[in-house]
């Protein structure tokens, strides 16, 4: 008898020491342990030459791990901590320690480089520098080169338009003339024969149709609008009149905080200036996305010449085919601008 509750004793403690390992390994393997609660992927760097224990002090600096003794003891039982493989690698949230340490283990992967919301050259060089090895100032002096201006059919005014927003995949390393060709091949892909017989009807170049496109951008964010507004910065173009687009005059300051528009902004010198210079800026004040450019390419076919946004604070716009029913839609807006106390 005292024997059988020996071994009844035993194989419950066996059973439960063997439920709380088989928990403890299936937590350790499977749940959620890298970039926890996260929105957004990170890039996480392993240095060449580190070892082991530098990479748990980054993991666990940087509060990347969430449980470290999980990740330390799984690594060591699948042979990284005596192989760790340098790179730079995009951690996606909620990445489990099996995922990490068997994506560590490739080595220098591809990293994810993911851009849009852009306006200049410089901005997108300090993009670059939080992925690639270059860093900001040496992108940006490789933008400024002519001789890649001149080879790619661009200047550094409307380069930015080569640059589709995207995600991209590029080496670490990456050789910079690889990667513009990358880019100039996207681009060619884009421009297909169609959206370049319809920027030839409407009688720009494709660098124009993206200036145009990034003007719509700072103009609207409703893109069930954006092909009208095209309409009216068109019939300005065929009429000969100045674009008088306050985007230009935002872009032209480098002040994106400005809200309101005064009087004494138009009269900055500057060939973003639209209401003192006809015709197009010298390039986009955006980086275009397909959408926006698509909008100019089927760009609407109407009368209006004026639009300003509505007093409702809708983010949409009001346009007229005359100076005086502007005049009226426009004095409404910016009493509804003074009433909020809008300023600038």
């Amino acid at each position: 008898m005292r024997k059988r509750k020996l071994l009844a004793v035993f194989l419950i403690v066996f059973t439960v020491l063997l439920s709380s390992f088989s928990f403890y390994g299936y937590q350790m393997l499977y749940t959620p342990n890298i970039n926890i609660d996260a929105e957004d992927d990170i890039v996480f760097s392993i240095d060449r030459g580190a070892t082991f224990k530098q990479l748990q002090n980054k993991l666990y600096d940087t509060r990347v791990v969430n449980e470290l003794v999980t990740f330390s003891f799984l690594a060591k039982v699948m042979g990284y901590d005596d192989n760790v493989q340098p790179g730079h690698y995009t951690l996606t949230p909620d990445m489990t320690n099996l995922e990490t340490i068997r994506f560590f283990r490739q080595g220098n992967p591809p990293v994810k480089v993911q851009f849009q919301n852009v306006r200049t050259i410089d901005n997108l060089a300090s993009v670059f520098s939080k992925y690639l090895a270059m860093d900001s100032a040496q992108w940006s002096q490789y933008f400024g080169e002519e001789n890649i201006h001149s080879e790619i059919g661009f200047n550094r005014e409307n380069m930015i338009s080569l640059f589709l927003p995207n995600t991209y995949e590029f080496y670490y390393k990456v050789n910079p003339d690889d990667l513009m060709n990358r880019m100039k091949e996207t681009y060619d892909k884009f421009w297909t024969e169609e959206r370049l017989q319809k920027a030839e009807n409407i009688g720009l170049t494709p660098q124009e149709v993206s200036t145009l496109a990034s003007i719509v951008r700072g103009e609207t964010a409703k893109m069930d609008e954006a092909s009208t507004i095209a309409g009216v910065y068109y019939n300005r173009l065929k009429k000969g009149m100045r674009l008088q687009a306050d985007p230009t005059l935002i872009f032209a300051q480098q002040d994106y905080s400005i809200r309101r528009v005064r009087k004494g902004d138009r009269e900055i010198d500057s060939p973003y200036n639209t209401y003192k210079y006809k015709g197009l800026p010298p390039g986009p004040i955006y980086m275009p996305t397909k959408a926006y450019i698509d909008a100019v390419l089927n760009v609407e076919d109407h009368e209006y010449v004026f639009f300003c946004a509505k007093a409702d604070f809708s983010g949409y716009h009001i346009f007229a085919k005359n100076f005086d029913t502007h005049l009226k839609n426009a004095r409404k807006f910016q009493r509804a601008l003074n009433e909020r106390g809008i300023e600038r």
